[in-house]
């Protein structure tokens, strides 16, 4: 029970959820309705259960699998590829100027738009060394996506439109 959970349950059981202090209709009702301007974005704020999460989970897998293959197929090199692999990591170094600029940088590091737009300007800069650079980005945030780490919230790390991060769950 290290990590705040009983054996044999996940973060997605009713009981674990409801001792968090979140009810069923806070989940419903911050999803059906936007947070004003400035509104913590916490947990209780539009994070994915059950079944979505499972999706999008898999859709994380999806995109590691889709962007290994892609850069296979670009003929990257695989030692490139593993030291490359962790360098979207280095935006969490912007917690260290607090959790509001940390999780902007974190965000901008692990959102698929940022490697699209590197390879959009690959392609129409006829600059194709940008590719491969774009599909490890790609293939990173596919597995992070796979093992549950999402984008995060302003208001803690753990915090993540996957649902809360283990280590936040410790000190829950």
């Amino acid at each position: 029970m290290a990590n705040g959970l009983a054996a044999g349950q996940d973060d997605l059981d009713p009981s674990w959820i409801a001792a968090q202090g979140i009810s069923a209709m806070s989940v419903l009702s911050s999803s059906l309705e936007l947070p004003a301007v400035g509104a913590s974005q916490g947990p209780a704020h539009g994070f994915a259960l059950g079944g979505p999460r499972t999706i999008l989970r898999l859709e994380g897998a999806a995109a590691l699998a889709a962007s290994v293959a892609g850069y296979a197929a670009v003929g990257g090199g695989w030692g490139m590829f593993a030291l490359l692999f962790l360098a979207p990591d280095l935006s969490m170094l912007g917690y260290l100027g607090g959790p509001r600029l940390g999780a902007a940088a974190y965000n901008l590091g692990h959102s698929y738009a940022s490697p699209a737009i590197l390879a959009a300007c690959g392609l129409g800069l006829a600059q194709p060394q940008l590719l491969p650079l774009a599909l490890i980005w790609c293939a990173h945030i596919g597995f992070d996506r796979l093992l549950g780490f999402g984008l995060k919230y302003a208001d803690a790390f753990g915090h993540t439109h996957l649902g809360l991060a283990r280590k936040a769950k410790v000190g829950a």
